[in-house]
């Protein structure tokens, strides 16, 4: 009969934990200090880490990065099919435009393109009237309850395009979890996504962010400009299988916010490694197999390969079969292992016989009768 065994688990350290054939050698992170031109920044890995911050709590301008919750307000109010008329209000909104007239006609989800990725105050305008009936002082109070919601605490919104107005701030540390949430919803993470909008017409409008064309790890952000802001932007970057999001507040030109969030958001790949979590071929137990033949050993048929921040401790946890009923055959699972990345299944596979064992005929049973035997007796003799 078949007994499992609970193994102990093994604790071990990330990069000290055995790498497939393939693998780069094991080493801690890079030693690269982090250099970011920017008067605040917050940087927040896949697992919910805080990889790097400089007045991350400070209440700040965050110029356009506001249009962020206007979007996420905007889509839980309003359908992307639904027709919106710009306000007069809304066309005399100054700063960056997507030139709307008074009483034009677009969708929602034109408006929201136009304000995500060409900034287009007036549609950002446009869309909190449409939303508030009529009332930005409406709009401005949904967008101060979802932040509430977010738990972004140190946000408390004036306008929905981010000019700059009194008791408008937020947080680089605010900025990045409202950039990950809204990467979370799949219109805005495939509009910050985009190089340009064309509006009706054939008005063509441009990104502001020039990363999206100039680094291809880079997933999509909102960038923004004032006065009180400086140059800022939160931003995601993509490599090694996991995703990072940062905010860098207050650049002093555009081109210095580019190179600040590029410099953070890489930064903060290079704390991911790639480790083979399990090994293929890695003797992982061993299940006796009685009358005298050796143990059949129990590997993993497969390697699984994860990313995980370098430093992790990995716990191992194998169960496995104490004794296989013969014959085993080659293949044949008999156990199963598990990693846990601080308490959390990372990954897990079958243990498998890595060799066939048949049963002895009688001949042999008969054989390793006679050895216990006399070997009982000979114990009792001596």
């Amino acid at each position: 009969m078949r007994r499992a065994l609970l193994a102990v688990a093994a604790l071990a350290a990330l990069l000290a934990a055995p790498a497939a054939a393939s693998s780069p050698p094991a080493a801690a992170a890079s030693a690269q200090p982090l250099r970011v031109d920017a008067d605040a920044y917050y940087l927040l890995g896949e697992d919910g880490a805080v990889l790097a911050a400089r007045n991350a709590r400070e209440p700040r301008a965050i110029a356009s990065i506001t249009k962020l919750m206007t979007a996420l307000v905007v889509l839980e109010r309003a359908r992307l099919a639904d027709t919106v008329t710009v306000a007069r209000r809304a066309a005399r909104v100054g700063g960056s435009t997507a030139f709307l007239r008074p009483g034009e006609r677009l969708t929602v989800a034109q408006l929201l393109r136009a304000m995500l990725v060409a900034s287009a105050n007036d549609a950002a305008d446009a869309l909190a009237l449409h939303v508030g009936g009529g009332s930005l002082a409406r709009f401005v109070a949904l967008m101060n309850a979802q932040a509430a919601a977010l738990g972004l605490a140190d946000t408390r919104f004036a306008n929905p395009h981010g000019l700059d107005a009194p008791g408008h701030l937020s947080s680089a540390r605010d900025a990045t979890l409202l950039l990950r949430h809204a990467l979370g919803v799949p219109f805005l993470r495939d509009a910050l996504a985009r190089s340009s909008v064309t509006l009706p017409g054939g008005r063509e409008l441009p990104s502001t962010d020039d990363l999206l064309s100039r680094w291809r790890l880079f997933l999509g952000g909102k960038t923004g400009h004032t006065a009180r802001a400086g140059w800022s932007q939160a931003g995601a970057a993509r490599g090694r299988g996991v995703t990072v999001y940062g905010t860098v507040l207050g650049a002093a030109s555009r081109e210095a916010r580019d190179a600040a969030l590029r410099a953070l958001l890489a930064w903060g790949l290079d704390r991911y490694r790639r480790v083979a979590a399990i090994e293929r071929g890695r003797v992982y137990a061993e299940a006796e197999t009685g009358w005298g033949l050796p143990p059949v050993e129990l590997v993993a048929p497969r390697s699984v390969l994860r990313t995980v921040r370098a430093g992790t401790p990995l716990v191992e946890r194998v169960t496995a079969i104490h004794t296989a009923a013969l014959p085993v055959r080659r293949g044949e699972r008999l156990g199963r292992v598990e990693v846990l990345a601080r308490g959390r299944p990372l990954a897990s596979s079958p243990l498998v016989a890595a060799e066939a064992v048949s049963e002895p005929g009688l001949a042999g049973k008969a054989l390793w009768y006679l050895r216990e035997t006399a070997a009982n007796l000979w114990g009792l003799v001596a």
